[in-house]
């Protein structure tokens, strides 16, 4: 028997020569224990043969989800999260999922941030960026967390930012920079702070160095101004190490009105490796993160916390890009 022309769960049993209930328990992936190996097998060789797909609608409703994530970002001005969807959306589409993006409000607070979508009908949510103390707004709703503190008590996919800004400070260091201006953003994240540790922390290991550093939001024209204060000075770096390849492109433009060149009189590097950094001139010495992997990782963890797994936190390693925004410091 068919329906709307379709083959049936029904039709899967009469085929396989099981019960209606078998092939439900197969089809679900429930089958292990209760079912022998050679029989699941016999069910999805009778559903590929009769051409049966189960119908997701109906599944939702009998387990009672949405097939709905939210995708929570800071923003949707940075590129960066345009490639986070993209990698979430993908494997999202591929089990039946949609994604609803929602940008959460700065300043965030855990006591107002639930608000919008506390009752809404989602299945989990994906959060991007976000301090630990931001999970109270959840609700109890499943999460993954992206690219935020590891430490934290839910599945986290981040990357590993530590070792990509150990990553410039070896470049810049190796090229005999050894007064480091680092351009902060001016945001409390846990991404943030592991970046400035790390670049810190390498520099001051090396004899000689020295970091000066600077805060900016991470907007072009704050970032312009921030680098500017660095660049007046008398004694000012022979490098600008940015956290987000915006806050160099800022920089860029501090360089150029003071009549400083790029790479001759200061070096710049970024970090993330937005199409931004291939489009400056010279292009951007910078750390390529891989958003949309970041987003696939995350989607694929939290389908997992959704079938009663326990996705374990990891890490994405980023690569350090070389281009011509980076060489020697200027011999003064």
């Amino acid at each position: 028997m068919t329906r709307n022309g379709r083959p049936t769960s029904r039709d899967v049993a009469h085929e396989a020569g099981v019960s209606q209930s078998t092939v439900s328990l197969v089809l679900a992936g429930k089958w292990t224990g209760r079912v022998s190996p050679a029989t699941a097998q016999a069910v999805h060789e009778a559903a590929a043969r009769i051409g049966y797909r189960p119908n997701e609608a109906a599944r939702s409703l009998r387990l009672g989800r949405t097939r709905t994530v939210l995708l929570v970002v800071p923003t949707l001005s940075n590129p960066f999260f345009g490639a986070l969807y993209t990698g979430t959306a993908r494997v999202a589409a591929a089990h039946g999922f949609r994604i609803v993006v929602y940008p959460w409000p700065e300043p965030a607070h855990s006591a107002a941030f639930g608000s919008p979508f506390a009752h809404e009908a989602i299945d989990g949510i994906l959060a991007s960026s976000m301090a630990l103390e931001m999970l109270g707004g959840f609700g109890g709703t499943p999460v993954v967390m992206l690219d935020s503190d590891p430490a934290g008590v839910a599945p986290t996919v981040d990357f590993d930012v530590a070792d990509g800004m150990r990553r410039i400070a070896d470049h810049v260091l190796g090229l005999g920079h050894r007064h480091v201006g680092h351009i902060a953003a001016a945001v409390d994240e846990w991404t943030f702070r592991s970046r400035g540790e790390a670049l810190h922390a390498a520099v001051a290991s090396t004899p000689g160095g020295r970091v000066t550093p600077a805060r900016a939001a991470i907007d072009v024209a704050a970032a312009r101004d921030a680098a500017a204060d660095l660049l007046r000075r008398p004694d000012r770096p022979t490098v600008l190490v940015c956290d987000d390849d915006q806050i160099a492109a800022g920089a860029y433009k501090a360089a150029r009105a003071l009549g400083l060149e790029v790479p001759g009189d200061v070096s710049v590097t970024g970090f993330d490796d937005v199409l931004l950094a291939a489009a400056l001139e010279p292009e951007l010495t910078t750390v390529r993160l891989p958003a949309a992997a970041l987003g696939a990782e995350g989607m694929t963890a939290l389908l997992d916390l959704l079938d009663g797994g326990t996705p374990p936190s990891r890490s994405l390693p980023g690569d350090l890009v070389v281009r011509g925004s980076t060489a020697p410091p200027p011999v003064r």
